[in-house]
């Protein structure tokens, strides 16, 4: 599975104004509710149940909140840049400034955890989140992200 598979590209911010983990998770769950037609308060549910189990802090400054949700069709990720980098408890203890909000159905089991791999394999490429944080437009962030997915197929 890649990127460009569950990727809402529409739903890339290249600088999201949030101060702490609780509202980077109603930011992009408002945004999410909006995009898929659910709620946003279940979207934060979701993803909040699922950081209590421990930190998505996934290290190297990114974060992979996510979660599952009832009532989902598909999978579904959105990416966020941060104004500026917030304390997340990351595995390695340094602050995020760049964000994947995945959510996927209840049942997706293995098609979650591919996403997941998916966007692991971006977010350990140095290079790729070196352009990341140099990227200032929705469109830039979204042509690292397919060139990514371009890196990764070969």
């Amino acid at each position: 599975m890649q990127l460009h598979e569950f990727l809402d590209l529409e739903a890339i911010k290249p600088s999201l104004p949030a101060t702490n983990k609780r509202g980077v998770f109603q930011i992009l769950a408002q945004m999410a509710g909006q995009r898929l037609g659910m709620d946003a308060g279940a979207v934060v549910a979701a993803v909040s149940d699922r950081e209590r189990l421990g930190s998505t802090g996934f290290g190297n400054g990114v974060a992979i909140p996510h979660g599952k949700l009832q009532g989902l069709a598909r999978i579904y990720c959105s990416v966020a840049r941060l104004s500026e980098p917030i304390d997340y408890k990351a595995i390695d203890g340094h602050p995020v400034d760049l964000v994947f909000f995945l959510l996927s159905p209840p049942d997706a089991g293995a098609d979650h955890l591919k996403a997941l791999a998916a966007i692991s394999r971006a977010a350990r490429h140095a290079p790729t989140l070196e352009k990341l944080r140099g990227a200032r437009s929705r469109d830039a962030l979204a042509a690292v992200l397919i060139g990514a997915d371009e890196r990764d197929a070969a």
